[in-house]
C-alpha cells in the first residue's frame, strides 16, 4: 500500500509549469493564466489521477473534462456553476465536487491559487 500525504502548504513555486492555461482547454477572460501541476497518481490522460494544480490571477471559463473532488490549499477563488448561476467563495481547506461536462466560470481574487485534486473520466 502507498499513501501519499496532501501537503497544505504548496504553492504554485512548488509545481512544475504547465504553459498557459488557454493551451489546456480554458477561455480566457480576464489576466495571462499560467497554469502550474504536480502529478500525485497517474498521469493527467489516466481514467483516475490526482495531482496539485493551481494558476496565476485571472478569470476564466472551463468545460469540465472529468468528474473531479478538490480542496482548496492555497489562495481564495470564486467558482460560479454556469448551468445553474450559483457562485461559491473558496478559501483554504474548503472543498468541492464537479461532475463531468459541467461549465464552470473561475475568478482567482487572489495572485494565485493552489488545489489538490482526484479526477476520474
Amino acid at each position: 500500500m502507498t499513501i501519499t500525504k496532501i501537503e497544505i502548504n504548496k504553492s504554485i513555486s512548488d509545481l512544475d509549469a504547465w504553459g498557459r492555461f488557454s493551451d489546456l482547454g480554458a477561455e480566457i477572460l480576464e489576466g495571462d493564466v499560467l497554469a502550474y501541476g504536480k502529478m500525485t497518481y497517474g498521469a493527467p490522460t489516466d481514467p483516475i489521477n490526482a495531482a496539485y494544480f493551481g494558476t496565476t490571477k485571472g478569470k476564466f471559463r472551463l468545460v469540465y473534462p472529468f468528474s473531479e473532488q478538490a480542496t482548496l490549499i492555497r489562495g481564495e477563488i470564486i467558482l460560479t456553476d454556469e448551468t445553474t448561476g450559483q457562485s461559491k467563495h473558496y478559501k483554504p481547506g474548503d472543498s468541492w465536487f464537479v461532475t463531468k461536462g459541467t461549465p464552470t466560470l473561475w475568478e482567482i481574487i487572489t495572485e494565485n491559487f493552489t488545489k489538490h485534486y482526484l479526477a476520474f473520466a
